[in-house]
């Protein structure tokens, strides 16, 4: 199969409930194909994507390699990436490089911009790694913010201004001078509070998810990335929320980018309802199909294996109104591919149906 292609893998990730990110995409035409990787999940994650390279993509190189955000499930088994192959660029967020810039944000007075770095580091010990690593190999180093392009990726958020805002209220910096409830939000209590809904019943014409869902700053940092590749659109939205998704709209309508068109959407923070809202999934993913047409493109959400509350039905659900098949990897790896050799071995995935009872308030 010869021309322009694109495939993209969403390698398993997590035990119980406890889910992360492993992303591999490769593009461009044979003889010239890109290599990306978005996210690696933890260490044993970070294996399969070496294995899963070397194996499918035929290589041992990595062109652009991306920490979406610090949590431990994206960034830990970047490293591992990292240590095991050749890597073009390294992007990822350095927040202890802006201590300067953001220490006023602060209540102990007595804090050092050298202190506040050199906590930062230690606490996002998994980001901080990645840039040792990368400064050990000699490999340039770039910091993923909206107006920065990643081979043919667009960022269209975080900006570095917003960014630069979000980090003090990281749950793991020390406190700042007002944290609001929805960024105090423990990752650990919107857990809980997912596991005690109670159910209601939807139906193709009744949505029931919430327009006031509110997740972490440290998801809300989330890189958010946008390609046309052979005019198709690929979206990766790794774990952000409502605010985000709602500024990458507006920058990708800046850029005159039609982000509605896509052709391959990621699901964000595995299917959680708190991350998307009716109104935001109407930008990026398009408005309900009442008449319940077959679907014209295709969601991945990165889920456990044996997770009770990733996905959420009522999230499955708003994606399929809006024309978007739903697969999830619950402990398998999933392929979503264009114009590329097929591989032996993998068949086709069975979407998420639609649920007619789905998690109530």
């Amino acid at each position: 199969m010869a021309g322009y292609g694109y495939e993209v893998d969403f390698l398993p990730v997590g035990n119980g409930d406890k889910s992360g990110d492993a992303i591999v995409l490769r593009y461009g035409e044979p003889g010239s194909y890109k290599v990306m990787v978005v996210d690696g999940g933890t260490k044993e994650s970070g294996q399969k994507i070496v294995d899963h390279i070397k194996e499918h993509y035929g290589t041992t190189h990595v062109d652009y390699l991306v920490n979406t955000h610090p949590d431990a499930d994206h960034a830990s088994g970047l490293e591992v990436v990292l240590e095991q192959l050749t890597v073009g660029e390294v992007w990822v967020h350095r927040p202890w490089e802006y201590a300067e810039e953001i220490r006023h944000w602060f209540k102990d007075g007595r804090i050092t911009d050298e202190s506040l770095a050199s906590r930062l580091k230690d606490l996002l010990s998994h980001a901080y790694r990645l840039e040792e690593l990368a400064d050990e190999k000699g490999i340039p180093i770039f910091e993923p913010y909206a107006g920065a392009k990643i081979g043919d990726f667009y960022v269209l958020s975080p900006d570095q201004d917003w960014y630069l805002e979000l980090v003090p209220q990281f749950n793991k910096t020390p406190e700042a001078r007002s944290v609001s409830m929805a960024e105090a939000v423990k990752s650990f209590g919107l857990r809980v509070l997912e596991k005690m809904a109670s159910w209601v019943d939807e139906h193709w014409h009744i949505e029931t998810l919430s327009e006031d869902g509110e997740t972490s700053c440290e998801n809300e940092s989330s890189v958010i990335l946008y390609a046309n590749l052979d005019g198709r659109g690929v979206l990766l939205t790794g774990d952000a929320g409502i605010q985000a998704l709602g500024r990458a709209c507006d920058y990708a309508e800046a850029l005159d980018l039609d982000l509605v068109s896509s052709r391959f959407i990621q699901v964000p923070h595995h299917g959680s309802r708190n991350n998307v809202s009716p109104s935001v999934l109407d930008r990026f993913v398009g408005l309900k199909n009442t008449q319940g047409t077959a679907a014209t493109k295709t969601a991945f959400v990165s889920a456990s294996k044996d997770s009770e509350v990733h996905p959420r039905k009522v999230v499955t659900n708003a994606f399929l109104r809006r024309g978007a098949d739903v697969h999830q990897t619950k402990g398998q790896s999933k392929r979503h591919s264009h114009n590329m050799p097929n591989r032996e071995g993998w068949t086709a995935s069975t979407p998420v149906p639609f649920h007619a009872q789905v998690e109530g308030d």
